[in-house]
């Protein structure tokens, strides 16, 4: 498997979906309800999001059988192919639709390339509102616009890397109350939200923001989340060598069987590198 030809491949399907949404970027799109989740963002589709999906499946469908490799990406039906084959690209065209919707920053392309036993190998994430491209390679490392990627704190507070304000997410102050004990723990000067971004983007920010987090609670309730919301930043978070895991700290499940959606976990990402 040369993983590094696959991710160059990857690398110009991102770029090309990106092309696509700042096409559609100042349009006003319409917006169609599908399955999602309980949260509204997860139940909105564009066109966008299907013409990323077009563009990047072209770039990617030759690979399916030079490397003998399965699909699952959110406006596709799941075939359930990721269980028999070795390796699945696993897509999120556009994550962060309600934000282009609004037309706010925090919408991004991502794509992965995943084990059958949920290990990412490789994980691509384009930022079309920054022209920012983030990549990893199992074994290789992460890397932001084509250079090594050296994470370093930016804050002397914690960044809490959100969807919604925490006000408005349920068991607030439980999440309150674990912020301020690593603010405590870390002796920072205290919590600032960032709000409104994909969780493919919160990932990213939290990257960037340092030190800081993103999480959600594992939950009954369908949603938290879907595989290829998370997938392409586990990766670039493995090779960085900080940890993106489900809630109570363990291994995320990137195939799991009995469908898509994280909320039988939770996530929790986290980036507590801290000045000095």
């Amino acid at each position: 498997m040369d993983l590094l030809q696959l991710n160059d491949i990857a690398i110009k399907a991102a770029l090309a979906a990106g092309k696509v949404i700042r096409h559609y970027t100042d349009d006003d799109v319409t917006v169609e309800k599908k399955t999602g989740g309980t949260s509204y963002a997860s139940q909105v589709v564009t066109v966008v999001d299907k013409a990323c999906e077009t563009i990047i499946l072209e770039h990617l469908r030759p690979t399916f059988d030079a490397f003998d490799l399965a699909l699952l990406s959110e406006e596709t039906e799941d075939d359930g192919s990721r269980f028999e084959k070795d390796y699945f690209w696993c897509i999120d065209p556009m994550d962060g639709t309600l934000a282009f919707i609004n037309k706010q920053p925090g919408f991004s392309v991502a794509i992965a390339l995943i084990a059958r036993d949920g290990s990412p190998v490789i994980g691509v994430v384009y930022d079309p509102s920054t022209d920012n491209l983030y990549h990893a390679v199992r074994g290789h490392g992460a890397y932001k616009n084509e250079a090594p990627w050296v994470i370093k704190p930016a804050n002397d507070h914690l960044s809490y890397c959100t969807d919604r304000r925490l006000h408005d997410t349920p068991r607030a102050d439980e999440i309150e109350e674990l912020l301020y004990e690593y603010v405590e723990q870390f002796n920072l000067k205290g919590v600032r939200e960032i709000a409104g971004a994909g969780s493919v983007l919160n990932g990213i920010l939290v990257l960037e923001n340092g030190p800081a987090c993103m999480l959600k609670f594992p939950k009954k309730e369908r949603g938290g989340g879907s595989i290829w919301d998370y997938a392409a930043t586990a990766c670039i978070y493995q090779e960085l060598g900080l940890p993106a895991t489900n809630f109570a700290g363990g291994k995320l499940d990137l195939n799991k069987k009995d469908g898509t959606f994280m909320n039988h976990q939770g996530v929790f990402y986290k980036n507590l590198i801290t000045p000095g």
